[in-house]
């Protein structure tokens, strides 16, 4: 055993980064979901992109973690792994749908994103299961007819689409919250095209 070299190898990193159609296909398979479920979904797949955040981080939200709205901005405490709370900003269309929810789901303290039932029906004050989570993901993305997509797919693709945006490595591992950059490293699924560029 000791005469045989080590073997080194690289095999390409598991997940993929979804694109700007295929997201756009899965929140409009939630907006033309009419019932209760369609605005929740809209908005958990928002903050999965928009805010980067792990599907376990998505079940733990409750209301008070929304820390201030300005019309413009929201801005969400998060506790991340290791006990380490961080901001995350939404605006725009990521805003939008969370407001969306919000109106639907309205302001009883507690979970941020009630389970649901069969129908589009949900257990109010009763929240989501990470698996739970995970499953919204994979459903609506096969109701888009996107290829299966994972909730870490939405959180590669938040990684990915920061750092083609330009910004910095220790900036993007901040808004993950990753303690290394080298675990944001291995979240860049950019491709070929930005090595070429």
């Amino acid at each position: 055993i000791a005469d045989v070299p080590g073997v080194r190898g690289s095999r390409l990193p598991a997940g993929r980064a979804i694109t700007p159609g295929e997201l756009g296909a899965m929140m409009r398979a939630c907006t033309t979901d009419r019932t209760d479920a369609g605005a929740r979904d809209a908005a958990i797949i928002a903050l999965g992109y928009a805010g980067g955040l792990r599907r376990a981080e998505l079940a733990a939200l409750q209301l008070e973690d929304l820390a201030a709205d300005d019309g413009e901005q929201i801005t969400i405490r998060v506790l991340g792994k290791g006990g380490k709370e961080r901001a995350i900003y939404l605006d725009n269309g990521g805003a939008d749908a969370l407001r969306g929810w919000l109106k639907v789901r309205g302001t009883e303290p507690g979970a941020l994103f009630y389970a649901g039932r069969r129908g589009g029906h949900l257990q109010r004050g009763h929240g989501m299961t990470p698996q739970a989570i995970r499953d919204v993901v994979a459903r609506r993305a096969e109701q888009a007819g996107v290829a299966h997509t994972s909730t870490h797919d939405l959180r590669r693709s938040f990684v990915s689409d920061l750092l083609d945006a330009g910004t910095d490595i220790a900036t993007v591992a901040s808004m993950a919250g990753h303690a290394n950059i080298a675990t944001t490293q291995r979240y860049d699924r950019r491709g070929e095209g930005a090595k070429k560029r």
